[in-house]
């Protein structure tokens, strides 16, 4: 693989950074490391990227941010625990399914999955 060629780090705009930081910490684990402020890194265990204050949050209609997940109806849940609104729930797309969600700080993103064998047919 050319390392070359392939999305290196991810930078989010968000309102507030430690906001961000604590959702997605609670929600999926992942690393993080202040840099001030303004600007907290983080590693999901495979990509880097980092949360940076903005007076706006990454509008709906910009771009978006995807995570996959073995199981959307466990994660929809957990992210309106967490204090995210669902902005498009579960729907089918050509190879899976998906909802979108607005986080506590106002950045809109989707987590998708495969469909199921039994839900192909």
């Amino acid at each position: 693989m050319n390392v070359e060629k392939r999305i290196d780090y991810v930078e989010i705009p968000v309102t507030d950074p430690i906001k961000a930081r604590d959702f997605f910490a609670a929600l999926f684990g992942w690393s993080f490391q202040e840099w001030g402020p303004d600007y907290i890194s983080f590693n999901d265990g495979r990509l880097e990227g980092g949360f940076r204050r903005s007076d706006t949050p990454t509008a709906a209609d910009g771009v978006l941010v995807v995570f996959y997940s073995e199981n959307l109806e466990r994660d929809r849940d957990r992210v309106m625990e967490l204090g995210a609104t669902i902005s498009r729930d579960i729907f089918p797309f050509p190879g899976g399914r998906r909802f979108q969600f607005v986080d506590p700080v106002g950045t809109e993103y989707a987590i998708w999955s495969t469909i199921r064998g039994e839900e192909q047919s």
